[in-house]
């Protein structure tokens, strides 16, 4: 019998931390990929363990498609023992500015962190699912990228890109007993938005709060596990209700 495995990216702060914790209380040991946020990885390692499972810290950057084949790649060859069953593509960054004082290499690095990433990593892990016949990718979207926002062109591109990318894979896999679904957060209290003042935006969202990394690890627990197994290929928005208009 394989250890089993959950790969998280972006798993030193916020969502990405959340997820380790609550996929380590499914009993999944966790590997927690970060890329410069070493204190904050040791953190959620630590977290991780008091659970009872084991944590490996892998960092890396998941935008550059070499290093991702050199590290992950590596680990999967050295480790034969373990199986990677569960992927959170969660690793991503924003860069809000008008498009017309957008760099070229500004629009790469978000597209590359947040769409390529994802490429890159799935297909490090899916050769591993596909043998096993067996395997969950669970990646996280974005409200911005169903309906978009002024100042998020290239953000709102590449995650809307993840919700097409994603149910086209839900389709190629599927009958190989791997399921993959789409989360797309609203506001979520993170340093990802800790620029933003609550109070208002609070008006536009029906539960008249930010959501907390919590419940979106609660949610990403609940598509990893066998509860959700005949669930795949779906968007699923957990955004307290927002109804912003379009115009942001």
């Amino acid at each position: 019998m394989k250890d089993r495995y959950a790969l998280v990216t972006g798993g030193s702060s916020g969502i990405g931390r959340a997820a380790c914790i609550k996929l380590a209380e499914l009993k999944l040991n966790i590997i927690i990929n970060y890329n410069t946020n070493h204190e904050g990885a040791l953190e959620t390692k630590k977290a991780v363990e008091d659970t009872g499972v084991k944590a490996v810290l892998l960092p890396f950057d998941v935008s550059d498609s070499t290093i991702v084949t050199d590290v992950l790649g590596k680990w999967i060859a050295d480790n034969q023992d373990s199986f990677i069953e569960v992927l959170v593509n969660n690793a991503g960054m924003r860069k809000d500015k008008l498009i017309i004082f957008t760099s070229d290499q500004e629009w790469h690095d978000v597209v590359a962190a947040n769409l390529h990433s994802i490429f890159y990593v799935t297909k490090q892990v899916l050769k591993q699912m596909i043998l096993n016949r067996k395997g969950n990718i669970i990646n996280i979207s974005s409200l911005s990228g169903v309906k978009g926002w002024s100042g998020q062109v290239h953000y709102s591109a590449s995650k809307a890109g993840i919700i097409g990318a994603s149910r086209s894979l839900a389709r190629e896999v599927g009958k190989k007993n791997i399921r993959v679904n789409v989360i797309t957060p609203g506001f979520i209290d993170t340093r990802m938005i800790s620029n933003l003042e609550e109070e208002k935006f609070k008006p536009g969202i029906a539960l008249n709060r930010f959501g907390t990394p919590e419940e979106v690890g609660d949610l990403i627990a609940f598509l990893a596990s066998e509860k959700s197994s005949f669930i795949t290929g779906q968007t699923i928005s957990i955004d307290g209700g927002d109804y912003h208009p379009l115009s942001g």
